[in-house]
């Protein structure tokens, strides 16, 4: 991959398994708007818009050294989707079917904090309105650089009463937030230690929190903290598993799980009539 300057931003050559739609609009970030082809948003206090060009990857309101520092990273360009893709084939018809569905999809590399309380956001709602509650809670809570809100921090929403929320419309999910800004903020919850330590001893550290279940310490562990093992089971994959991977859990999906999970759930997502 080689990095070139362009007018308002850069343009990157060589990069292969990635389709913008496919893994910023697939239900892992909720911060990203499509317009003409075009993705806008922010991630680690920095806004960029994405868009193909040809070939080149191009990212727009941005430098190389943040794509160095951020971008390359979250966007997963390093790992070789290519090579587990054929890998995870092996697995079940099904799922190489999912693969070929969607061969542009990668696992973003989030800031935890963010990934953490969006996920609490996440529950029992659906990408449009997640989307709406997370807006508003970085247009009322984060702090504005130029035209775009950050994330707010951990030690910001802590300071807060889950009433203070109800600008954020999050409804019984606020009391949740403020609890995981406290006891993140705090030390109580060490979200980087769950980076490397043993899988269930993080889950386990994660559920600590009010309202952090399995699925939800899950998707943070699989998109905050790239532990690619994790296999969220959320109402999608539960049908999923239940109609298309009969006899099998999550723990016979291997390393790469959490990619095998992103292929079948967008797959089951996009072509509900499987399951009829």
């Amino acid at each position: 991959m080689e990095v070139f300057k362009k007018d308002n931003g850069i343009k990157i050559s060589g990069i292969t398994d990635l389709d913008l739609a496919q893994t910023l609009d697939c239900g892992q970030s909720f911060r990203w708007i499509e317009k003409d082809g075009k993705f806008s948003g922010v991630a680690f206090g920095k806004k960029a818009e994405m868009y193909f060009d040809g070939d080149y990857l191009c990212i727009d309101n941005t430098t190389a050294e943040d794509f160095e520092n951020i971008w390359k990273n979250y966007l997963d360009l390093d790992l070789d989707y290519g090579k587990i893709r054929e890998e995870i084939k092996k697995i079940h018809p099904v799922l190489e079917q999912a693969c070929d569905y969607a061969p542009g999809i990668r696992i973003l590399r989030q800031e935890p904090w963010e990934a953490l309380c969006t996920f609490i956001i996440s529950q029992n709602n659906n990408i449009k309105r997640i989307k709406g509650i997370v807006e508003r809670l970085c247009e009322n809570f984060g702090e504005k650089k130029e035209d775009y809100y950050v994330f707010p921090s951990a030690e910001t929403l802590a300071k807060l009463n889950p009433e203070d929320l109800a600008p954020i419309r999050a409804g019984f999910r606020n009391k949740y937030i403020v609890d995981a800004a406290q006891k993140v903020s705090g030390g109580e919850v060490d979200l980087e230690k769950c980076r490397n330590i043993d899988y269930e001893e993080a889950r386990a550290e994660l559920m600590k929190i009010k309202g952090v279940g399995v699925k939800v310490a899950d998707c943070t562990l699989l998109f905050g903290l790239h532990r690619i093992e994790a296999f969220p089971v959320d109402v999608w994959m539960k049908r999923a598993l239940e109609n298309l991977f009969p006899g099998m859990s999550e723990n016979d999906f291997g390393e790469y799980a959490g990619i095998a999970q992103q292929y079948i759930f967008h797959y089951s997502r996009m072509n509900p009539e499987i399951f009829k």
